[in-house]
This record gives C-alpha cells, sequence and structure tokens, in this order.
C-alpha cells in the first residue's frame, strides 16, 4: 500500500487504517482471533491502527497491546482516544486535563507501549474549556507520552475554535480529525473537510460502510443477517419511511459496483477514500473474512462519471437518518460541492 502523511505530522500512514472497535467484548470476543485479525493488516501492508480507551471497557486496547507485542512496535502508527466514561466516578469521562492526564497512563499501560503515536478526544465536552484540554494534550506531548493529538466528530467552528485557542496560547494543535463519512453520510463535506484541508489536518474517517448499511448484507430481496441490526433494531426497521429511502439509495449503489465490477464494500471504502481531503478510513473489521473483503479498496479507481453517478443517488452535503423524512437535504451552497473531488 502507498503511504499517505498524516496531516502535517510528518507520520506516513497507509491508506486503511484497521479499526479495533470490534476488538473484544462488543464484537470479537476471541483474543487469539483478534490478534490474528490485526496481523493479517499488518502484513497487508496496514501501518495504521486506531482503538479507544471506551472499547470493550479497555479490553480492546489490551488486544491491541497484546498483538503489537509480537511484532516491531516502530513499524506501527497507534492511535487511540480518551472522552468517554470508564467507570462510575463522575471525573472519570470528558475532556479535563484531570482525566486525559490520568487515562493516557492507563491506555499506554493497557496498551503495552511508551508512546501513543495520535492521542483524540473522542468528541467535545461543552463542560470544558478547550484551553484545557488542549494545554493537557500539549503537555503529554512535550513528555513524550504521545507523539502528536487530534478530535474526533467535532463540528467545523470547534474545529476553528480549537486552532485559534492553540496559537493564541502557543499550544500544540489538533493534528488530526475523525469524522463519521460515508456515501449516505456526507455532510461534513460542506464545511468539516474544508476546515481540515485549510488547517492541513489529516482526516480518518469512521464508518465508511454507513454502519453496515453499504456491507451489501442490505437489498430488496437480501436476509438481514446484521448483527448490528438485532442489538439497534430501530435504525435498521425497514418499515420506517427513512430506512426505506435509505434501502433505496443502497439499492442504487449497489448496481454501481456491479457495473464497475467490486463489491459494495469495496466501492464504499474506495469512495470515502476518493476524496482529496481525507487520509485513511478506519475499517473495522469483526471477523478475518470481514478484514480481507475490504483489503482490496485501495486498488479500486473511480472515475468522473462513476463519482457523479454516486452524487445523482446521494447527493453532496446529504446525511440520511431514520426520520420520516428520509434524509437531511444538503443545501444549494452544498450541491457545488459535486465537483469537489479529483479522481483516485
Amino acid at each position: 500500500m502507498d503511504h499517505r502523511p498524516l496531516g502535517r505530522t510528518g507520520i506516513k500512514v497507509s491508506p486503511l487504517c484497521l479499526g479495533a472497535m470490534m476488538f473484544g467484548t462488543w464484537g470479537n470476543a476471541d483474543h487469539d482471533e483478534s490478534i490474528r485479525i490485526i496481523h493479517r493488516a499488518l502484513d497487508a501492508g496496514i501501518n495504521f491502527i486506531d482503538t479507544a480507551d471506551v472499547y470493550s471497557a479497555g479490553e480492546s486496547e489490551e488486544i491491541v497491546g497484546k498483538a503489537l507485542g509480537q511484532v516491531d512496535r516502530d513499524r506501527v502508527v497507534l492511535a487511540t482516544k480518551v472522552h468517554g466514561s470508564m467507570g462510575d466516578d463522575p471525573n472519570m469521562s470528558g475532556n479535563s486535563r484531570r482525566w486525559i492526564v490520568s487515562e493516557c497512563d492507563s491506555s499506554l499501560r493497557r496498551l503495552g507501549t511508551d508512546w501513543i503515536d495520535l492521542y483524540q478526544i473522542h468528541r467535545p465536552d461543552p463542560t470544558v474549556a478547550i484551553d484545557e484540554t488542549i494545554g493537557a494534550l500539549t503537555d503529554l506531548v512535550r513528555a513524550g507520552k504521545i507523539r502528536a493529538f487530534g478530535c474526533s466528530t467535532f463540528p467545523a467552528y470547534q474545529i476553528v475554535e480549537s486552532h485559534w485557542v492553540a496559537e493564541r496560547r502557543g499550544f500544540e494543535r489538533f493534528a488530526t480529525e475523525q469524522p463519521p463519512y460515508s456515501m449516505l453520510t456526507r455532510g461534513i463535506e460542506a464545511d468539516v473537510l474544508p476546515v481540515c484541508q485549510s488547517y492541513g489536518m489529516g482526516v480518518i474517517p469512521w464508518s465508511p460502510l454507513g454502519g453496515g448499511w453499504l456491507s451489501g448484507k442490505f437489498g430488496t430481496g437480501k436476509e438481514n443477517t446484521s448483527r448490528r441490526s438485532a442489538r439497534l433494531p430501530d435504525r435498521y426497521d425497514l418499515d420506517r419511511p427513512g430506512n426505506r429511502h435509505k434501502l433505496e439509495a443502497v439499492d442504487a449503489l449497489q448496481s454501481v459496483a456491479d457495473d464497475l465490477g467490486v463489491t459494495l464494500v469495496e466501492l464504499a471504502v474506495a469512495w470515502t477514500l476518493a476524496h482529496p481531503a481525507v487520509t485513511s478510513p478506519i475499517i473495522g473489521p469483526r471477523t478475518m473474512e470481514q478484514l480481507e473483503s475490504q483489503l482490496g479498496a485501495p486498488e479500486v479507481v473511480l472515475d468522473g462519471g462513476v463519482l457523479d453517478r454516486i452524487d445523482e443517488i446521494v447527493p453532496p452535503g446529504t446525511n440520511f437518518d431514520t426520520s420520516d423524512a428520509g434524509w437531511q437535504a444538503p443545501s444549494l451552497t452544498d450541491r457545488n460541492l459535486r465537483r469537489r473531488r479529483s479522481p483516485a
């Protein structure tokens, strides 16, 4: 796999990032199998792994740590996140200096490493001043515990605010953003992606398969075998008008994939990767089969005609949801994003 710059950090990462959310009791509780999946990804050329403290209450970090203990740690770019609740204590969550500094040490211990390459704030925290958060992260960089830090699912205005604060206070700045982005969730094209490009931030999108809707398991006449739909029935209830609209879009996107001679999974990941602002989409396999199904995506070339077909099915700026409206329609200005990308 060709490597790409992770923003302006100087770090080079593979065009796919291995997400570890499904390693542990949230997904695959077999540690040995999860480790084999991680090693297979590394053998395939992926050098970028993303996890978080809250994934299976720290178990995912422990599994990743076991896997990295069996390979050359220096060859892996390791990312994890902080913010979510890790216990009943009210101070065991959020973006405060107290929690960030403490939880970073806990993540280092679970991961079995001396440093984290990319430490990310998992969600915004309106109760904490951004100065407090970035100041703590800056201190961790200067202490050598983390190499760089980023944010996840931050709106554009908060990304801009964070950069203003960093410049004013002499702090390090967010180097990356991790937003939701897929052919079915395109709202960030209007503001988040342009802001990231303006500040030279790396973008590592999560859920390029649209919460499983683009996994190939959904479609007219297909039996729904998704484990997600059993766990979150409202999100996948096809009696809801919004979900029926989404299914129509999935059927149309499947036709695009069929015409290209690729799977819908490969099309979905390749499409996310094709945006010039995107560094490395996060793939989150639970099984070896799921990993193998996504490894070929960087080789899929999408020309302008294919991208235009996808824009006709799901216009730029569209965010599908499960409401009766079916989606959030893009504004007129969002429609100018139609030509925002170049072929892969």
